[in-house]
């Protein structure tokens, strides 16, 4: 399984209609997003500073490298872009993360 961790900016004032949008994600998105190969997907806020850290449990050839092209996930990203940090196409600012250290107990 493969981790991929990232941070992401929210928007002074937007926590709860982030959390809110999220709760209502899309069925065609968790579908999508499930297909692609993720299973596993956590975000967490950072209250004070509105960062938002993410990581998705990945599976072996998985195919999340195609998901920025799909129709499904740019209508979310131009949904999202009034309320976080995104680049001009309304992708969001993804500041990826580097494992440093693991601890696998099992």
């Amino acid at each position: 399984m493969i981790t991929h961790a990232f941070t992401m900016q929210l928007k002074p004032g937007f926590e709860e209609e982030y959390k809110r949008r999220h709760d209502a994600i899309w069925p065609e998105l968790q579908e999508l997003l499930a297909e692609s190969g993720i299973e596993e997907y956590y975000i967490y806020l950072h209250e004070q500073t509105g960062t938002l850290f993410a990581f998705q449990k990945l599976m072996a050839g998985h195919t999340t490298a195609s998901l920025p092209e799909h129709p499904v996930v740019k209508k979310w990203w131009n949904y999202m872009a009034d309320i976080m940090n995104t680049h001009p196409d309304h992708s969001p600012v993804e500041n990826r993360l580097k494992e440093v250290f693991r601890l696998d107990t099992k």
